[in-house]
């Protein structure tokens, strides 16, 4: 059976996709779906081994073939003073067959977090990692240096490591306000498909993730910083489009969306921690607050954020998203009361 060209490449990315799965059974599901021969499926994977995307494990298993490269830099060997160099010479290379979308997310991605490194870390040596399959790009960029999240703790003298994270995910957050927008991280965050930060113990993510995705033992160090990210070799997104989703005509940064599951280990209670969420919130026009997989939250925080803090910042729009039943409930309590 023959596909129109589109159709047959929508079968290959999907015959990618299950062998990254480890799917059973996979020419017979993928005959199913696709309503065609197994003789065709079976011709798409010859070409897919022919044309070193897959590797044959054994009879009807396959796996991706990755390219992985490893690079140690040193500031000490003058080797950690510009981004760009580093992209150009070792990541550039390695990514050239992707779409130009996904060269320019990664360019942007890795530009900014390690620029972030050479001007903060302090750090002596940069270990950056890539591995490349039909799928997906995964890197992770690693340093020695005093840890981002110790960094921002001690510049702005927050309380603890967790009220630093948690600044993080509102954006606009820099220890160099006169050559950083504090905007990179935010960014970054959202235009990869995995962006996950290690550091001190701690953990920044954007979404949520799978803790074993990291095998790299640098993460344990209570030194430095680990970040791991990935982003699909198929993705649609364009930096434009996620920049877009956050700034107004003109181009300024004037929305933020927090995922409160994130910020907070459990169902947030009290009038201290709104205060906390609260923090700089006075920046931006549109702030919209995530509660999916939030169970319940206390009456203190409630009216914190939705009545006083709404009140006293009446430009600016909060919007809570995703909200179950009882979150929605106290909401609509606080909305409705002038307790103090």
């Amino acid at each position: 059976m023959s596909f129109p060209e589109n159709k047959k490449q929508e079968i290959i990315l999907y015959l990618l996709e299950n062998i990254d799965k480890k799917e059973k059974s996979l020419v017979k599901k993928v005959c199913d779906i696709y309503m065609t021969t197994p003789r065709t499926i079976y011709k798409y994977i010859d070409e897919l081994e022919e044309n070193l995307a897959i590797r044959k494990i054994k009879r009807g298993e396959y796996e991706l073939i990755k390219n992985e490269t490893n690079i140690s830099l040193y500031r000490s060997k003058g080797e950690l003073e510009s981004e760009d160099k580093i992209y150009i010479n070792y990541i550039k290379p390695r990514i050239s067959h992707l779409a130009q979308n996904v060269r320019s997310i990664w360019s942007y991605i890795f530009s900014e977090m390690v620029n972030n490194v050479i001007d903060h870390s302090m750090c002596e040596k940069l270990s950056i990692s890539i591995s490349v399959d039909a799928i997906k790009t995964v890197m992770k960029i690693h340093d020695d240096g005093v840890g981002i999240f110790n960094k921002i703790k001690d510049y702005f003298d927050y309380e603890s490591i967790d009220e630093a994270i948690g600044e993080l995910f509102k954006g606009k957050l820099t220890t160099d306000n006169v050559h950083h927008s504090g905007e990179g991280i935010f960014f970054s965050s959202r235009m990869a498909d995995e962006f996950v930060i290690f550091s001190s113990g701690k953990v920044f993510s954007h979404k949520k993730f799978d803790r074993n995705m990291v095998t790299d033992n640098s993460n344990n160090s209570e030194n430095g910083t680990l970040i791991y990210i990935t982003l699909s070799n198929h993705t649609q997104k364009t930096a434009a489009s996620v920049f877009n989703e956050y700034e107004d005509e003109e181009g300024d940064f004037i929305k933020t969306k927090i995922i409160i599951k994130n910020y907070f280990d459990e169902s947030p209670m009290s009038r201290a921690q709104a205060k906390r969420l609260c923090m700089r919130l006075d920046e931006f026009k549109y702030v919209y607050l995530d509660f999916e997989d939030v169970e319940w939250i206390g009456q203190g925080f409630a009216h914190q954020i939705f009545s006083v803090f709404a009140k006293e910042h009446s430009d600016i729009v909060i919007e809570p998203v995703n909200m179950n039943d009882d979150v929605r409930k106290m909401y609509n309590h606080v909305r409705g009361t002038n307790e103090n």
